[in-house]
């Protein structure tokens, strides 16, 4: 690594933190490259259970580098091949949030803008310092969030989204509690501590359960109700012949704590 992303594990716990403060943590060519290559890393590492994405800095993400972007204008295309590639890029490092087998959790204690708040709302679960704000302000310089609002539409209602993407309002942590973009707010001091407490809790869990269910849950999202059920039901049948689960069963009916293998 470069110095831009610090990675830090500890208890099964993989902390990524963003530590380009001079650009406000923006998802720079190669600060997507280096999250890309970390969570590729984490997927494969059993002793990673779950992955924390924190910042240094007065922001945890400005989104894209507009100085890297406005550069490329000056290309013979005016910039279209490096835009398209660029927005390629930004789509896999999401996807591979989604895809990871390992839970991913944003710990958000500045502004969240743009690709950055796209990042926070990709996450499967946000916690936010009460010192966090979020916005989505590409409507202000003519640049409209497209792909962060392919986040936002899938994690707020429609109305909370649409209100983010047309105003490009600074929303502060208690807005984006109340829309469900973070899972909750807590002081600034208590971030780490209650980011970590989450963390280890899901950590402590099966992780070939946690596989399962998190693939299954983004999964079933995309089907009509009655093949989500259906689907599910195969997932369940599945999920009960995993060792993990007649471990936990077990465990449960004798009262005594579960041993996992983590193994399907």
């Amino acid at each position: 690594m470069t110095g831009l992303l610090l990675a830090v594990a500890e208890a099964g716990v993989l902390r990524l933190t963003l530590n380009d403060p001079a650009s406000r943590n923006s998802l720079s060519e190669e600060m997507m490259a280096e999250l890309q290559t970390a969570l590729e890393a984490a997927a494969a590492d059993r002793a990673v259970r779950v992955i924390v994405l924190a910042a240094t800095g007065p922001a945890f993400s400005s989104g894209h580098n507009l100085k890297e972007i406005t550069a490329r204008r000056q290309d013979a295309d005016k910039g279209a091949a490096y835009f398209a590639a660029l927005f390629d890029s930004c789509a896999r490092l999401m996807m591979q949030v989604v895809k990871s087998p390992k839970p991913v959790i944003a710990e958000v204690a500045g502004l969240a803008s743009a690709a950055g708040c796209q990042l926070v709302a990709t996450c499967d679960l946000a916690v936010a310092a009460d010192t966090a704000r979020f916005c989505t302000p590409g409507v202000n310089i003519g640049l409209f969030c497209s792909t962060p609002m392919v986040a936002l539409a899938r994690n707020l209602s429609t109305k909370h989204a649409m209100e983010m993407l047309l105003t490009g309002d600074i929303f502060d942590a208690q807005e984006a509690y109340r829309m469900g973009l973070v899972n909750r707010v807590v002081p600034a001091n208590a971030l780490s501590e209650t980011v970590s407490g989450l963390a280890g809790k899901i950590a402590s869990k099966s992780m070939a359960t946690v596989r399962t269910g998190k693939h299954a849950f983004y999964r079933q999202l995309d089907l009509p109700l009655e093949e989500a059920y259906a689907y599910t039901a195969r997932v369940m049948t599945e999920n009960l012949l995993q060792r993990d689960a007649e471990e936990g069963i077990s465990a449960f009916i004798g009262k005594r704590p579960p041993q996992w293998t983590d193994e399907p």
